[in-house]
């Protein structure tokens, strides 16, 4: 069976991986789920993550937390637009969140950056998703 948001699947599996204290979860490799990996590990919500080959699309492994280590724990993350319903933010409509605490993560014509990124860019774009 086809997944018609592989990016809401592989945000589920982060979410609910995090709830229950997982130190690792596996999901579907995308150039696009590898590239919003690379802005989470890089503002510190994740610990690292590694693309496992396989003989189809590849698996990329999630490392949430490392032991006696302190970090940023994910304590929610949603997908704003969906294959249903897009959502688009003009440069200067770009939200914050949880007034800096937290990250939206934009697609835009210079490839996917942080809502923060966008701003100081000067432009707008898809809202994929907001983490906290």
């Amino acid at each position: 069976m086809a997944l018609t948001d592989p990016i809401g699947d592989a945000l589920t599996c982060i979410r609910n991986a995090s709830r229950v204290s997982k130190e690792r979860v596996d999901v579907k490799a995308s150039y696009i789920i590898t590239e919003i990996l690379k802005i989470l590990k890089h503002e510190k919500f994740i610990f690292d993550y590694r693309l496992i080959e396989d003989k189809k699309q590849g698996i990329l492994r999630v490392y949430l937390r490392r032991p006696n280590e302190p970090t940023r724990s994910i304590t929610r993350i949603i997908r704003v637009s969906k294959p249903g319903l897009r959502r688009y933010a003009k440069r200067d409509e770009i939200p914050t969140v949880l007034s800096g605490l937290g990250v939206c993560v934009m697609s835009t014509p210079q490839g996917l950056l942080t809502g923060e990124d966008a701003k100081k860019r000067g432009v707008g774009g898809e809202l994929l998703l907001k983490v906290w």
